[in-house]
């Protein structure tokens, strides 16, 4: 399966690690919920995520369409075991649609946290700090 840019699986951690550069817009994040939907379908376990939003210039969503995001992967996770979706920001704007996110996905298998610190992300998913960096 072909990874969307800036994207990284780690097969033995069970890790989805993706790193946007540029404007965060609809498109890529319309790839990226392509290719999750197709690996939760085929790679058979449940897996965690890693959102690195460090390299963002912009973003450009509204609300309508990160509420209709959201309820998708809450809608995708249900009946499924618990996976762990860490987002680390940098400044405001990433962090707002990232508590966005968190909180339309409340009460779901997805549990999504936020992060300022790379290594308190690593720590909560469980992994080591190098696999989020490579």
């Amino acid at each position: 399966m072909k990874l969307p840019p800036n994207v990284l699986f780690h097969d033995d951690l069970r890790l989805m690690v993706w790193r946007p550069h540029g404007i965060l817009n609809e498109e890529s994040l319309n790839q990226l919920l392509t290719y999750m939907g197709k690996k939760e379908a085929t790679f058979g376990e449940p897996f965690n995520r890693f959102s690195d939003t460090l390299k963002l210039d912009a973003i450009d969503l509204n609300f309508r369409y990160v509420f209709h995001f959201s309820l998708f992967r809450r809608l995708a996770c249900v009946g499924r075991p618990p996976v762990k979706s860490a987002i680390l920001v940098a400044g405001q704007h990433s962090a707002h649609y990232s508590k966005l996110h968190q909180l339309l996905t409340q009460g779901s298998p997805l549990r999504v946290r936020i992060f300022q610190e790379r290594d308190k992300a690593a720590k909560w998913i469980g992994v080591s700090v190098e696999s989020l960096e490579e």
